[in-house]
């Protein structure tokens, strides 16, 4: 199923375009993109300066803003995000926004236990609603207004 127009009524009756229906991406290959995405931010960490730790912070942020909503991770795996209200490819802003969530995780993870606890519960609780959403949006998908994509699909859209 490629992306459809939905229409939406009115309370008069009448029909309005409403916003394209795209089909979720594979769970599996978001979690590999994101698991790459992870392997450059632990690689960034062990660089031997105080900085690294907020490198890493700010790739997670990012990330998603390179290569026109597309991350290392996920152009490895052939993702794509994009905003399906206005059919664009995700921007630094959709990035920061979507990732706020897991990046609230990695702060959180430097506290011991307590912070562990809770970083585990919101990564939990991201992959959860991913797997359950028929979109396959987590919270930072909502909150940015994005969906992941596979990038075949979102390019023959274009067409």
């Amino acid at each position: 199923m490629i992306g459809r127009k939905v229409l939406v009524l009115t309370e008069l009756g009448e029909e309005v375009a409403g916003s394209w229906v795209y089909p979720k991406a594979s769970v599996l290959h978001r979690f590999i993109a994101k698991f790459l995405d992870l392997l450059v931010v632990a690689a960034i960490y062990e660089i031997p300066f105080r900085i690294s730790f907020l490198a890493g912070l700010s790739y997670l942020l990012i990330a998603d803003g390179f290569g026109e909503g597309r991350s290392l991770g996920k152009q490895l795996i052939g993702l794509q995000i994009i905003t399906p209200a206005t059919r664009k490819k995700a921007s630094f802003k959709e990035s920061i926004i979507r990732n706020f969530p897991l990046a609230t995780a990695y702060l959180l993870f430097y506290l011991p236990y307590i912070g562990w606890l809770f970083s585990l519960m919101v990564i939990g609780f991201e992959a959860l609603l991913m797997i359950g959403n028929p979109k396959g949006l987590r919270v930072g998908d909502e909150l940015a207004k994005t969906q992941v994509l596979d990038h075949a699909v979102f390019e023959s859209l274009e067409k």
